[in-house]
């Protein structure tokens, strides 16, 4: 296995790790509510009241958006899709562009800021390999480019 495809395989295997996990952490702590969804139908996940300005919001609906938000609705599902696509067009061999890196990473270390402790930095790790996976890539082609202008 060449070592930008190693690269991109860790990054997305890291992003899984910390989606799936974190659904299944969910899973585990906040299982009531997640099946009261489906008890009260999907909508009922966040659902859309319009209260007056002075009303206060009753507890159960709060544990809802937070359930929801922690969950279905946060960072997890497209950390997953994202984490899923790497590994995909790692197999085949695709360069992921660099930019996808600095994205999670920038994203990563926001969050990480915002919410310590946490896991989002294990996210700039993953960044941190696309980006360097990208690199490889152009230099690479750098070099293949000088090889043929020497020919």
């Amino acid at each position: 296995m060449n070592s930008r495809k190693r690269l991109l395989r860790w990054a997305s295997g890291i992003m899984l790790v910390l989606g799936i996990g974190h659904l299944s952490l969910l899973a585990l702590v906040d299982w009531e509510a997640i099946t009261g969804w489906v008890d009260r139908g999907m909508w009922a996940a966040v659902p859309l009241v319009l209260t007056d300005g002075g009303a206060v919001e009753p507890v159960e609906s709060l544990q809802n958006k937070i359930t929801f938000w922690a969950g279905p609705g946060g960072f997890s599902v497209p950390l997953v899709l994202l984490g899923g696509l790497t590994w995909h067009l790692a197999g085949r061999r695709v360069a992921v562009p660099a930019w996808i890196g600095w994205g999670l990473a920038t994203w990563c270390v926001l969050g990480g800021v915002l919410l310590v402790p946490s896991p989002y930095f294990a996210g700039v790790v993953s960044g941190a390999l696309i980006i360097l996976a990208a690199r490889k890539k152009d230099r690479q082609g750098a070099a293949q480019d000088r090889e043929m202008d020497l020919a």
